[in-house]
Formats: structure tokens, sequence, C-alpha cells
């Protein structure tokens, strides 16, 4: 009997961590799609959240997993351990999956953001939505143009006002009295926004793949007692016994 004494301690302890491990995954995918959405306009990529989904989609199973308590049914049963490595084996592939397109895509993120900023900094006019889009950058981001704040000089809407500024999302927050004016550089953010978007973009990828490592990982471990378990039962000498008859 002190196989299936083991077999539900280990059913349990799996229980928890399922809940834990679907808490922890649903808050990083919506953390990176959250991100994402921020800045949407300036990435050309749109598959570059599928690692995010594939982590929600994981989250969801093992919400289900621990809510049914780890395949309750198929409890101190050959079969049920069959089952529940089958998932453990399914979560490990989408979680390494996860993984590698985290990696592609971190990489993609510098060439969506150089290939499409540009365009949507030329739209400005102080007016329209990419208007709206680029200042919201510039203050959540403290940046300015693309490589720096020099790039607004030849924008159509610089050439167009003719005084010499730029917009006044590009004022530091502490500068109650900016005008943008470009003969106040010390008013102003001078780092340009490609290279700050870059950095967040890449952090923020770079910090769910360690946790979707973290988790791939233990789910690594959890196949590896979960084979041990079985193999314990195949050579133990007798057999369990179900409700009065051997099996």
């Amino acid at each position: 009997m002190g196989s299936l004494h083991d077999q539900s301690k280990l059913y349990d302890a799996q229980d928890l961590r399922a809940g834990a491990a679907a808490a922890g995954l649903s808050y990083v995918g919506a953390y990176v799609i959250n991100t994402y959405k921020s800045y949407d306009n300036f990435l050309q990529d749109k598959y570059a959240l599928l690692p995010a989904v594939i982590i929600i989609c994981v989250a969801v199973v093992m919400f289900i997993i621990g809510l049914i308590g780890c395949c309750a049914t198929f409890r101190e049963s050959r079969v049920g351990l069959g089952v529940f490595l089958a998932i453990i084996l399914i979560i490990f592939i989408a979680e390494v999956s996860a993984f590698v397109l985290g990696f592609v895509y971190r990489e993609k993120v510098k060439t969506d953001v150089q290939g499409t900023m540009h365009s949507v900094f030329e739209k400005y006019d102080g007016k329209n939505s990419e208007s709206a889009v680029v200042d919201y950058l510039q203050e959540q981001l403290h940046c300015c143009g693309v490589k720096n704040y020099s790039d607004w000089t030849t924008t159509q809407w610089f050439n167009s006002t003719g005084n010499n500024s730029v917009p006044l999302s590009c004022c530091r927050q502490d500068m109650k009295n900016c005008t943008g004016h470009l003969d106040q550089l010390q008013e102003l953010n001078t780092r340009g926004c490609a290279e700050e978007l870059e950095s967040g973009l890449q952090s923020v990828i770079s910090y769910a793949m360690l946790v979707i490592l973290g988790f791939a990982i233990v789910k690594f471990f959890g196949m590896l007692s979960v084979c041990v378990l079985t193999c314990k039962r195949e050579d133990s000498g007798y057999q369990p016994l179900y409700s009065g008859v051997f099996a």
C-alpha cells in the first residue's frame, strides 16, 4: 500500500503546483500582451504575441488540472499515471515551444521597431491618431525622436510649424514651463525612442522566457517523478487491492 500512498501524495502536490503555476503563467502572459498592445503601432509582426498566447493557454489547462484534482478519477490506477504523464508532457512541449518562439521574436523586435517607427513619426501632425501614439510613447519612455531628438527636424510637421521646436511630449516631466524649443535642450529628453522601446520589449520577453524556463524545468522533474513512481509500481511484488478484489 506504500506505493498508493506515494501516488496520493504525488497528486496532492501536483494539485497545489498546478494551481500556483496557472496563476503565475496567467500573470506573465497577460503582462506580455498588455505591454505589446501599448506599442503595437510600432510592431509589424503580430505573431510576436504568440508566446504569450501559448503561456495563457497552458495556464488555463493547468488551472483545469488543479481544479479537477489532477485527474482524481484515475487515482490509484496505472492508467491514471499514464494519462497524467501525457498531460505533463504536452504542457512541457508547449512551454518549450513558447520559450523557443520567445527567443526568436526577441531578436525580431529590433527589426520591427526600426522598420515602422520612422513611418509612424512621419505621419505626426499633432492631431491624428498617429500623433497620440507618438506622444504617448515619448511621454511613457521619456524619449524624443526615433534615434534622437534631431530626427524631428526632418519631419513634415517640423517644417510646417516653422518654430524650431519639437512636440511637448519631448519635454522632461520636471520641466513645467517647457515649450519644446530646440534652443533649450536642457528641458528636453534627447534620447531616441527606438532604443528605449527595443530595450523595454526585449526585457519583457526575456522576463517571460525565464519564467517559462523555470516552469518547464519543474514539469521535467514532474515527469521524472511520475516515471519513477510507475516503475516502482511495476517492480513491486504484489498487486494493489481494489474494492476488496485483487486486480
